[in-house]
């Protein structure tokens, strides 16, 4: 049976030792990268990602032992199988191979089927765990569309104990609904609303996610949108940019589907403050789930922002406003008195087009 292919780097300043071992690898469907040192040998794994390395210990420049150590100290390189070769018989210098990190050991004069017998061995581990690191990597992915990237960012600085507790925060909070959902709900099959609300949705999520905000919630007709910076009025201009161009993308969405698809409206309201940003967990019988969120008065009188608004509409609170002076002509549409909220709100309709939407933040 033909041996699996693979890329084996042989690392000896012996060439006749180089020699014999890609006489015995090369027939047998292995690819051989050489190197002759210690050094060479790590400019040439950065160069040829083997997928095993027979590594010599007495080199000139740096000895196998300190190469090893190097590689197996490096988690990009950590999992690479390194089989020690070496003259050396005493128990002290295989103690020093596997406090290096070897994987396995070869003593010279080396012998062909036990070579080859380490070889298949050392590569079969590897194969094994590269495919439980790939259905990681996979699951990882999976679960990260699931999961926003506020959350993602906290978990990767701290992987043992991430700091998902809810802390004040200043953010703008951006709430999208569509309009007439329920008109649509009953008209159409409960298949095409979601065909629509996925194809809609999908779009509005990529313009979010461009100006910086974090889409944590969607529930039927409507998304919630937080957006955080350091300059406060940057992430207002970011959430105004991104119900205006949820607007545009609305439009563009509708005359691509002139083929008998219904048309849609969405609007938006936008409140700017200080919330409690973070993850809230929510603990059953039956489960735990947690979820990314900003909550407070701020988030209350965006929401109720956004019910006020009309199809094709963006309103913003007054602190928006404010933080976007000269760079999006607004309109004051009065004083209202919203659910809930204690004191009045004044509430401003953003007039401007998409038209600023290239220029910096």
């Amino acid at each position: 049976m033909a041996e699996p292919q693979a890329k084996i780097l042989v690392v000896d300043d012996e060439v006749k030792n180089v020699k014999l071992v890609e006489a015995w690898l090369l027939p047998r469907g292995y690819e051989v990268v050489q190197a002759a040192n210690g050094e060479e040998a790590l400019q040439k794994v950065h160069q040829e990602w083997p997928d095993l390395i027979l590594l010599d210990v007495m080199m000139p420049v740096m000895n196998g032992f300190e190469v090893c150590k190097i590689l197996k100290d490096n988690a990009d390189t950590r999992l690479i199988p390194v089989v020690i070769m070496t003259a050396l018989g005493q128990v002290e210098d295989r103690v020093k191979g596997i406090e290096a990190g070897a994987d396995d050991f070869l003593t010279k004069p080396i012998h062909r089927d036990e070579l080859l017998a380490r070889i298949r061995t050392s590569l079969r581990l590897k194969q094994t765990i590269d495919h439980k690191v790939d259905i990681l990597q996979q699951s990882r992915e999976h679960l990260a569309k699931f999961v926003p990237q506020a959350v993602q960012r906290l978990i990767e600085a701290n992987p043992t104990a991430p700091d998902l507790e809810k802390k004040e925060q200043d953010v703008s909070i951006l709430f999208v609904d569509i309009s007439g959902y329920a008109r649509l709900s009953e008209t159409l099959p409960a298949a095409q609303v979601n065909e629509l609300i996925e194809r809609y949705f999908s779009s509005f999520l990529d313009c979010i996610h461009a100006h910086g905000g974090e889409v944590n919630e969607t529930a039927g007709d409507g998304l919630m949108a937080i957006f955080a910076d350091t300059d406060p009025q940057r992430h207002a201009r970011r959430a105004v940019l991104s119900a205006l161009e949820t607007l545009q993308r609305t439009r563009q969405l509708n005359w691509q589907c002139q083929d008998g698809a219904v048309p849609i409206a969405v609007h938006s309201g936008i409140n700017s403050g200080l919330a409690l940003v973070g993850s809230t967990k929510l603990e059953g019988a039956r489960g735990v789930r947690w979820i990314y969120t900003a909550s407070g008065v701020v988030t209350n009188i965006a929401a109720r922002i956004a019910a006020l608004s009309t199809a094709g509409t963006v309103f913003v609170g007054p602190e928006t406003a404010r933080r976007i002076t000269g760079l999006f002509p607004v309109r004051p549409l009065g004083i209202y008195q919203l659910k809930n909220i204690t004191e009045d709100v004044m509430i401003y309709q953003i007039l401007e087009s998409m038209e600023r939407q290239g220029e910096p933040l």
